[in-house]
């Protein structure tokens, strides 16, 4: 039971950052655009509602279980690609602090790997997916590895 509520908890964790980063999208576009633009990349007012946009579908992947582990995997390389993006090696002598940003991207990187990993759980899980699939009675999870 305990793990059950540890997984359900860390889903809960991963929906809610993604919630906030998209909520601040679309309460500030213009914003975010500008912050996209700012680091040289091309359209940045498309590149801003398409990151929204993803980030609410990153969040119902979290919050159902479906397609849990290719959201997760799809999600580090997005927290990655930010990290160095905004907070990279380049940042760093403008701004001290963007290093500590940095770091706490490969954090939240390296637990994402894991729960791509692990999956969803059993518990309120919709079990669909193209990498994790529901363990069947007596099936070790690892038997295939």
């Amino acid at each position: 039971m305990s793990k059950t509520i540890a997984i359900l908890i860390a889903r809960l964790i991963f929906a809610g950052a993604f919630a906030m980063a998209a909520g601040f999208k679309f309460a500030g576009m213009e914003e975010t655009a500008a912050q996209i633009a700012s680091i040289g990349f091309p359209v940045p007012l498309l590149l801003a509602w398409i990151a929204a946009f993803f980030e609410v579908a990153l969040v119902a992947a979290f919050l159902t279980g479906a397609f849990f582990s290719e959201a997760a995997l799809i999600a580090a390389a997005y927290v990655l690609f930010l990290g160095f993006a905004f907070y990279g090696p380049s940042q760093w002598s403008d701004d001290p602090m963007k290093f500590g940003f940095f770091v706490n991207h490969f954090i939240f990187v390296a637990g994402l790997l894991f729960a791509a990993v692990h999956g969803p759980g059993d518990r309120l899980a919709l079990r669909r997916g193209l990498i994790w699939q529901p363990q069947l009675p007596g099936e070790s999870r690892h038997a295939s590895n």
